[in-house]
């Protein structure tokens, strides 16, 4: 392979990392002196001692054993010389170097640290690897040893920089990671060393060159090397978000592959074409071509004719007659006629005094009027150019007050509507323009010219200002404005130079009242020179004189004569044009596995469950659920399209997801779950219930009908109903052996502010944005964070945060979701299921109450079930009185407190339903058959009788988060604990309310779970925030900590020598003997969270509490 072909290769593949989030500085790899690296000494021209590689490395077909890393932010395979001999020489150098940002460096004096290592960690490799095969899906890539070097707060002058280079390699290959996390890049070049004053300044040079070769016998030639900077504007691009035509440099590791015999073809890269476009094959790579009918770059098409829309958010500090106004993301929205070439555009929330005197900036709305212009003979608009990745850098210089303002206007794609998504930065001063005032401005035009990724124009334009108290002012202002974007090289190159851009009408307002900023500009763009012909000569198609649909394309005949042909995507006579829908007509691109989503014009293709969009965005694959490890330890799992199966091993039986020790063939779940229907409890037959089927083996079969009703639906392997699969009595069944396409349902709050922010970061948003996050319902996810870290909150069923549960810590707050998850039919009768004779564990999961029955203080799985289905519920507290055998519960979806008596068939009976918000935890005094709870919205806890009268408030100060509470009912002492995440706490005080008091606030984090020991007569409680179990006594000595290795515990209970917790991480149940000797746990076949957890013992223990 030549080696103009390896630079070429190179960057060919630099451009396939795409679709990538900006990377934090604390998402570089782990480096310092902690990790074992090395430092450079101080100073302006240092070169390591020579690192001898513990295995050579392969770069540029070679191997080299030694490196030496550079305090001008280089690496080489060989000693360097001294910095003036290369610093200020462009790229490449006579030397091999890997150079991740080489410019003059300096950290003498303290400025900046640099540090590096070689290492075999599997941990960096393991990472390594994740991230090659991120960049390169269809590449192996095993390294056997990396290479990190990091230069950190490093300094030319002032401003200080910190980037990463990591190498890693095996036998055969190696691949580069250069790292630049956000804002890591305060400066972009540094003034030459001989520059004698002169403020010129050298861009960074990024890249890699193997130096110069031997060549014959006595001479040298220039090696092969790639450059990925030019200039400052590249350097930028290294972490400013699709600026780089090297395509996202700054959000990602950037991969580079220093592999042999590959080049870029349709065959393995045409995913990067738009599904509208064709792939053709050059001889040094490939370029993507908008089909017939469509108009872009290839890379994105759109359908001729068809109006566009464009979105976006608006940010910067403006200067206004000496008052600074702060944009914080206001929306920005476009539509385009582009039969015609008007452009509309609206700016929302446009504060006085800018809105005013923003009017004349209208460069801002003319990007988009240049990009959709009306196509005149022989010339291009802007989007057929450009496509839908670029930046737009202008500069607007006002006279004569020579005020300046500068725009960065940045597209970042199209989104699942295939609009486009541009953001817009404004940053420097304009003039004061009066408010009222109305701003005209004449038709001009203005001159583009075309090189290879990049188009600049320069042009003065006036306009004049009316206003009540000048009258008519004119004044000027010169526009300078660059557009960058990826252009492909490789095949035929365009003879484009320069275009003229007609601006005809342009018409500008701001609406006091609104807030609204207005902009409408009619385009069109055509040869430069071609001269104004007479209106007569004129075809409608280019005067807009035409009676075409705004979904059609005007297409010009000869003379005045014209033809209307509605656009790809519609369909009509031209004048009137309707929508087609892809998906019913059949007409879809959708592959298997997949369905069609109907769009204006469109359609996209969405996966169907237990599918994913492969690496060209557009195949469905499979998920291999496997790769999770859903099942069981005793069990394995089995992969098929677009579902799973687990199945317990040999020797062990269940269904894969719990699998036990086979004792003979004890029954399955599902006959478990039958004859527990069949036979009734306690004689008492539970009358039109549905009776699960199961085939010869014991398991579910796949296809279930409920007798009383008629219906059938389709069920998974653990009896669970499929969604959209339930068929009423009468119809055919559903083919259960089918995979079934989701059911549309609307977007709900949550997925409607996601998509909106989404849409506003540019589908691209970063750690420092906030997106809601929802559960499979559209339902807001109790606990919301920012992006992956650990800054997060509770919310409410509206998405309102919960006072005091912000938290910065490792361990999420313990939020509770407040709706109940969607019904699954058939529903239960909602009446009581007795338990087994003896002591149990009831325990509430949701929807449900558990029963967990005990054999001593051994927990009996095989005897669990469920005690009461409460759908539509999310069972939170719970206790028992065990003098009625009745249990009670909170219910926080509900917003209610309920009892139901142990009796078979009984029924629950609401006891309290009014001024609750979140009813949390609760708990019973059975000698003064008290009840009492706290809810942890309004702050108060209560008491009433335990048929809910005789309501009172006992506390409502001083409370922030208050969730566990449990009553000492011998001694009459209520104990509750406050998770407020600034302070939490344990309190304590009499029943009536007296002696309020602090019980324990030091080392405490979140202390969800609280009990009382009756044996050690100590109060004991679980912290989900210190993973701790602890007790003390209620005089506040005798502290000790029972267990330090907790997961997550939510609730718990002590009975005889033993704690039982629920636990959030394992979804199960935990017992925990007092002496920390033995554990076990129960994990229900529901897999979700579980909440309260008491004891139902057959009669009173009046020792326990």
């Amino acid at each position: 392979m030549t080696w103009d072909k390896i630079a070429l290769f190179f960057l060919q593949l630099s451009w396939t990392v795409q679709h990538v989030t900006a990377i934090d500085r604390h998402d570089i790899y782990p480096y310092g002196m902690f990790y074992g690296d090395a430092t450079l000494q101080e100073g302006d021209d240092e070169t390591s001692k020579v690192i001898t590689l513990t295995k050579p490395m392969y770069f540029y077909e070679a191997f080299f054993t030694n490196l030496y890393v550079a305090t001008n932010g280089i690496i080489s395979t060989q000693d360097l010389p001294m910095e003036k001999q290369y610093v200020d020489d462009g790229f490449p150098t006579d030397f091999p170097v890997i150079a991740p940002f080489l410019a003059d460096i300096d950290t003498s004096k303290g400025k900046g640290s640099i540090f590096y290592r070689q290492t075999e960690s599997p941990t960096v490799l393991k990472r390594m690897e994740a991230d090659v095969k991120r960049g390169f899906p269809d590449v192996t890539f095993t390294p056997t040893h990396a290479f990190i070097a990091t230069w950190e707060n490093v300094s030319a002058y002032e401003e200080e920089n910190t980037f990463q280079v990591v190498l890693a390699y095996n036998e055969k290959d190696t691949y580069a990671l250069f790292l630049y996390p956000e804002d890591g890049l305060q400066f972009f070049g540094t003034r030459p060393k001989e520059s004698y004053n002169v403020e010129i300044e050298l861009p960074a040079r990024v890249g890699f060159t193997r130096g110069e070769l031997s060549y014959l016998f006595f001479s040298r030639t220039e090696g092969p090397y790639y450059s990925v900077t030019s200039n400052e504007q590249s350097v930028k691009n290294l972490y400013h978000p699709f600026k780089s035509t090297l395509s996202l440099f700054p959000l990602s590791p950037v991969v580079i592959h220093y592999s042999t015999d590959n080049k870029e073809t349709c065959e393995r890269f045409q995913q990067q074409c738009s599904q509208n476009a064709h792939c053709t094959d050059y001889s040094t790579g490939f370029c993507c071509h908008c089909n017939s009918g469509f108009y872009g770059n290839g890379r994105h098409c759109l359908p001729n004719g068809a109006p566009h829309r464009v979105n976006g958010k608006v940010r910067g500090t403006i200067l206004v007659g000496g008052t600074a106004v702060q944009l914080d993301s206001i929306d920005l929205h476009a539509y385009i006629v582009v039969g015609d070439g008007r452009a509309y555009t609206a700016i929302s929330e446009v504060p006085e005094p800018v809105g005013w005197a923003l009017m004349p900036v209208a460069p801002i709305g003319g990007l988009f009027g240049w990009l959709f212009a009306l196509e005149l003979p022989n010339s291009l608009n802007g989007f057929s150019i450009t496509g839908a990745e670029f930046t737009r850098h202008a500069d607007v210089t006002f006279y004569p007050s020579n005020q300046r303002l500068t725009i960065v206007q940045t597209a970042t794609g199209l989104d699942t509507q295939n609009y486009l998504n541009v953001d817009t930065h404004l940053q420097g001063s304009v003039p004061f323009i009066p408010p009222g005032a109305t701003v005209q401005m004449e038709p001009f035009k203005d001159t583009y010219h075309y090189y290879p990724s990049l188009i600049t124009s320069t042009s003065v334009r006036e306009f004049t200002v009316v206003s009540a108290e000048n009258g008519a002012e004119t004044h000027t202002f010169q526009l300078k404005q660059n557009i960058t974007y990826r252009d492909c090289t490789h095949g035929p190159r365009s003879r484009l130079e320069t275009q003229e851009l007609r601006m005809e009408r342009i018409f500008v307002m701001y609406v006091k009242e609104e807030r609204i900023l207005r902009y409408a500009i009619t385009n069109k763009i055509g040869p430069l020179g071609a001269g104004d012909p007479e209106p007569e000569d004129v075809n409608p198609c280019y005067s807009g004189n035409h009676d075409c649909d705004t979904t059609a394309q005007c297409v010009p005949g000869e003379g005045q004569l014209f033809s209307c042909q509605c656009a790809t995507g519609y369909k009509g006579d031209g004048r009137n044009c309707y929508d087609v829908d892809e998906c019913a007509e059949g007409l879809s691109s959708c592959g298997a596995h997949s369905y069609c989503v109907n769009l204006p014009g469109s359609h996209r293709c969405q996966c169907e469950s237990g599918f994913e969009f492969g690496f060209d965005g557009r195949t469905c694959q499979d998920v291999d659920e496997c790769r999770d490890q859903p099942c069981h330890t005793q069990a394995l799992c089995s992969n098929s399209p677009g579902s799973f199966q687990c199945q317990c091993q040999p020797g062990y039986h269940g269904d894969g997801f719990q699998c036990h020790p086979q004792n003979g063939r004890p029954k399955t779940q599902c006959e478990q779950h039958r004859d527990s229907l069949q036979s009734g409890h306690g004689g008492v037959h539970l009358t039109g219930a549905f009776i699960p089927q199961c085939d010869e083996e014991g398991q579910y079969r796949p296809l279930q009908c409920h007798g009383s009703t008629g219906h059938c639906w389709c069920v998974d392997s653990r009896g669970q109903e499929r969604a959209g699969t339930r068929t009423p009595p009468g119809t055919p069944s559903t083919n259960c052996d089918e995979p079934v396409l989701p059911v549309q349902r609307p977007e709900t709050v949550c997925e409607r502010w996601r998509a909106s922010l989404l849409q506003q970061y540019g589908g691209q948003p970063d750690s420092q944005h906030y997106l809601p996050q929802c559960d499979s319902a559209g339902e807001f996810n109790p606990v919301q964070c920012y992006g992956e870290n650990s800054y997060c909150w509770c919310v409410d069923q509206n998405g309102r945060e919960v006072p005091g549960t912000r938290s910065h810590d490792a361990v999420k707050p313990a939020c509770i979701p407040t709706v109940a998850p969607p019904t699954m039919h058939p529903q239960p009768r909602p009446d009581v299921t007795p338990p087994p004779t003896g002591t149990s564990l009831l325990y509430a999961q949701g929807q449900q109450i558990g029963v967990l029955p005990l054999n001593g203080t051994q927990m009996d799985k095989q005897r669990s079930s469920v005690l009461l289905a409460l759908h539509g519920s999310i069972v939170v507290g719970i206790d028992y009185d065990c003098r009625e055998r009745k249990v009670y519960w909170t219910d926080l979806a509900g917003r209610t407190i309920s009892r139901a008596s142990l009796e078979p068939g009984s029924e629950p009976e609401i006891i309290i339903n009014t001024a609750l918000t979140s009813p949390e935890g609760l708990a019973i005094d059975v000698h003064r058959r008290k009840l009492f709870w706290v809810d942890s919205t309004s702050d108060k806890i209560e008491t009433a009788n335990l048929d809910g009268s005789d309501r009172r408030v006992l506390f409502d100060t001083d409370l922030v988060n208050p969730r566990a509470i449990i009553v000492d009912s011998p001694t009459g002492t209520l104990y509750w604990t406050d998770w407020n995440r600034e302070a939490p706490k344990i309190e304590s005080s009499s029943v009536d309310g007296q002696n309020r008091r602090v019980l324990v606030q030091e080392g405490v984090g979140l202390p969800n779970a609280l009990t009382y020991d009756s044996t050690t007569r100590q109060v004991c409680w679980a912290d989900a925030g210190t993973k701790q179990l602890e007790c003390i006594s209620p005089n506040g000595t005798g502290r000790r900590v029972v267990q330090s290795n907790l997961n997550y515990p939510f609730s718990m209970v002590a009975f005889a020598n033993h704690y039982y917790y629920t636990d959030w991480r394992r979804d199960g149940v935990i017992a925990l003997s007092r002496d920390n000797q033995s554990t076990d746990e129960h994990l229900p076949d529901q897999r979700s969270h579980l909440y309260g957890i008491t004891v139902a013992p057959p009669h009173c223990l009046y020792g326990r509490r």
